[in-house]
């Protein structure tokens, strides 16, 4: 059976439909002409949401904005971790493979728990999850393991796949297929939301406080309390400055200890090449003062785990709002098929396989521009990390409106119409990022966002249309999994950065949009004719 819908939506003209008494009505629907047909049809449009579905779906809508806040908060710790850790880009990038491998590790259990028990279970325990994780942050700052924060981010996105898992098939149930993608357009555009808030945070709350922050500033203003760790010898680079670099006042201890005492910089050498030299200049500051780098470590893990603590408070009580709210149950008049039968199926389809792989681009995408404008905005406009992250805020609010537009003009034209002509602009975009300097390129940055917004749901629409119930759970459970493309696709951008540098690796999602595009084309091209032609 598929999805469980309100009659009263649809146009019935017909003597045996229960609003209408026998003997009332008797012309028959095939006398209607054309333009009645239509203005009928204008009437009585389906609603997006049912009254009767109102309170479950701006339920299940929050959960959007809870995944959206974990979502963008990890985006700019990649930076903070790769000072505070004193470790590469690439290295830093394993939070991200982290994040994203628990989607796909967790997907598919996600839609057997599902199948077995319903989607409100499947969303509780995703919240039980979530708060799993994010409490792990206590132990990760006070032991200062960077593995730790590794374990929790993954354990998190247990929850993340869970509540994906169910919500997005969740809310195409509740209501009429016809508008299936506009009301999961609309759940999808609160993501944006918590992911805005996230961003918030990372910058109002957590950058200001930062003692590596303030550490990188002072160091570029030339403080002598802080230059003077920094370790060169016969101006060779050992662990400190840059090659070139000039100091004077150097008294080592002895020839065999490699540390420097009251050398002061040449400005003009020196500071200018320090901003790519961070880990360097930590390493330093780490070698020549242990415990003033440990207090500035200790103190920065603390700031990070309080909001991780207070988020997993606020999730614990969507839990207990979820554990006593009557939620709508969508059941199957048959036993659910085996699971290789349902899978042959939906893999079967073309629209669907070739979905999964855009959405994986698509994430891949996202998460590569969203956490690497921050290198961006430090590394060609010689931003703070603050000031960096504030733009991609200014990049959120951008996708957050354009997907507010997106679902108002999926009512007029046609998903893959829209998905490929975005997908062209999110490339334009982003070629521009690379081949444009200074802010001119950040700004192209930036404007990737505006396309970005209408690609997942959409995507995850399309490859969804037309499947029952027992498919679309399954379904959804291999698009969740395609999140992957966040943690592999990233953790190969942080490898070019450190290997050619931040403009050179943004080829990378410039060749996912190509593809996202390839299946918008296809999409109107091929699959929307045969929806039509299989609806005559």
């Amino acid at each position: 059976m598929s999805y469980l819908y309100d009659t009263t939506y649809f146009y019935a003209p017909t003597t045996t439909h229960p609003s209408i008494l026998p003997g009332t009505f008797k012309m028959s629907t095939e006398a209607i002409s054309e333009n009645d047909s239509i203005a009928a049809d204008s009437a009585v449009r389906p609603a997006v949401v049912p009254r009767q579905y109102l309170l479950p779906f701006i339920l299940t809508t929050c959960c959007f904005a809870l995944w959206g806040f974990a979502n963008d908060f990890t985006n700019p710790l990649v930076k903070v971790y790769e000072n505070v850790f004193i470790i590469s880009t690439s290295q830093a990038s394993w939070l991200q493979f982290a994040f994203y491998t628990g989607y796909f590790c967790m997907a598919l259990p996600a839609a057997f728990f599902i199948r077995k028990f319903s989607y409100k279970a499947a969303i509780m325990v995703g919240f039980a999850f979530y708060a799993l994780g994010a409490l792990f942050a206590v132990p990760a700052a006070s032991s200062a393991s960077f593995g730790l924060f590794l374990l929790g981010s993954y354990i998190l996105t247990y929850g993340l796949a869970f509540l994906e898992t169910a919500c997005n098939p969740y809310i195409l149930a509740m209501g009429p297929r016809e508008t299936a993608t506009q009301r999961l357009n609309l759940a999808q555009a609160f993501n944006p939301i918590g992911s805005l808030v996230g961003m918030s945070v990372a910058t109002l709350v957590l950058a200001p406080q930062l003692m590596t922050g303030d550490f990188r500033t002072k160091l570029g203003s030339g403080d002598e309390s802080y230059t003077k760790h920094l370790v060169v010898m016969d101006d060779v680079e050992l662990a400190g400055l840059p090659a070139g670099a000039k100091l004077a006042n150097v008294q080592l201890a002895d020839e065999s200890v490699v540390k420097v005492y009251n050398a002061v910089p040449d400005f003009e050498n020196t500071v200018g090449a320090l901003d790519g030299a961070m880990p360097n200049a930590l390493k330093a500051f780490r070698a020549n003062d242990p415990a003033g780098f440990q207090t500035m470590q200790d103190a920065d893990l603390g700031t990070v785990k309080k909001p991780y603590i207070i988020v997993a408070g606020i999730v614990i009580a969507f839990l207990a709002i979820f554990m006593f709210t009557k939620m709508p149950t969508f059941k199957q008049e048959e036993k659910d098929a085996p699971f290789w039968e349902i899978a042959s199926r939906i893999f079967a389809r073309s629209r669907f396989r070739e979905g999964v792989m855009a959405q994986l681009f698509y994430v891949g995408a996202q998460i590569m521009c969203w956490t690497f404008i921050v290198h961006y905005g430090m590394e060609q406009v010689d931003l703070t990390l603050g000031q960096a992250q504030g733009y991609n805020i200014v990049a959120m609010v951008i996708f957050l409106c354009s997907r507010w537009i997106c679902t108002f003009l999926l009512r007029y034209i046609s998903p893959g119409k829209m998905l490929c002509f975005f997908s062209l602009g999110a490339l334009g975009f982003t070629v521009g990022a690379i081949m444009l300097p200074g802010f001119t390129g950040l700004y192209s940055l930036i404007g990737i966002s505006s396309c970005m917004s209408l690609m997942f749901p959409t995507i995850y629409g399309i490859a969804l249309h037309g499947m029952e119930e027992e498919e679309s759970k399954l379904g959804s459970a291999f698009l969740i999994m395609s999140i992957v493309g966040g943690a592999l696709l990233t953790k190969f951008q942080g490898g070019l950065i450190d290997a050619y540098g931040i403009r050179t690796s943004f080829w990378l999602p410039a060749f996912c949009f190509v593809m996202i595009a390839i299946y918008g084309l296809r999409t109107f091209t091929r699959f929307e004719k045969e929806s039509r032609t299989l609806s005559v």
